[in-house]
């Protein structure tokens, strides 16, 4: 497996979490910090239709429009396209992906203003279809985990909605609290390009976004990129994202 990791500021920051555990996998990591521009050399290699581009809190300004349109192609073989949520995902802050190839590729869509929700009241997952390749074997309904902020989009029609953002309001009562479900958000959706799959996850997979997430499950899993900085992530967390990962790129 070849993954091409762009975003996330860098491995000794937020990148550590995914490009470390991609590293953990044994997969063979490509990746471009948030603040450089996209490496055209690297659509030249001719493994990428078996492997997955993945871009999170990775400016649209920094892949021009025939790079991006090149890179779909690559898709289109086979190869798989993810984009991770966060302030320069998705419309964001900076992110700016709507109107773009990449952008109306995915199976959402982008929103033209400022799509960013930060959470402050439980933000728990809930899976729609929870028997699907990315989300089987994971305690969904007994142990559903909470983010902590999330890209508001609206999902395609020929999209598939696998994970639902649940809002909650919370009430104190004597000896507890009460939660109220106030509304649901498409957090992951999956569409197909061509022979290749396209993927849109709407919260991050690093802090701050990721919340609890992070820690999802009782064992642990530590990773690190020669590069990078070593992270101690839940089990059930790396075991979901490496779900999502080969089946992008199947």
């Amino acid at each position: 497996m070849r993954v091409l990791y762009c975003g996330d500021t860098t491995l000794d920051s937020a990148a550590a979490y995914l490009g470390g555990l991609i590293t953990h996998w044994g997969w063979t990591l490509d990746y471009i910090p948030g603040d450089q521009p996209f490496d055209p050399s690297l659509l030249s290699q001719s493994d990428f239709p078996a492997g997955v581009f993945i871009f999170s809190d990775y400016p649209a300004a920094m892949i021009k429009p025939e790079l991006q349109q090149r890179l779909l192609q690559q898709v289109e073989k086979g190869a798989g396209l993810i984009m991770v949520g966060g302030w320069e995902s998705y419309h964001g802050n900076g992110g700016n992906w709507d109107g773009t190839p990449i952008g109306q590729a995915l199976p959402v869509t982008i929103s033209s203003v400022d799509d960013r929700v930060n959470c402050d009241r439980p933000v728990l997952v809930a899976a729609r279809k929870p028997t699907h390749p990315i989300l089987n074997h994971l305690p969904w309904p007994e142990r559903p985990p909470i983010i902590g902020g999330f890209n508001r989009f609206t999902a395609d029609t020929d999209g598939t909605v696998l994970l639902e953002a649940v809002t909650h309001l919370v009430t104190s009562t004597d000896g507890g609290f009460e939660l109220h479900e106030e509304r649901r958000d498409p957090l992951l959706v999956t569409g197909q390009l061509g022979a290749g799959r396209v993927v849109a996850l709407a919260t991050d997979v690093a802090p701050h976004w990721v919340g609890p997430l992070v820690d999802w499950g009782d064992g642990r899993v530590s990773a690190q990129t020669p590069a990078g900085d070593a992270v101690e992530v839940g089990e059930l967390y790396a075991q979901f994202l490496k779900q999502l990962i080969e089946w992008a790129a199947a």
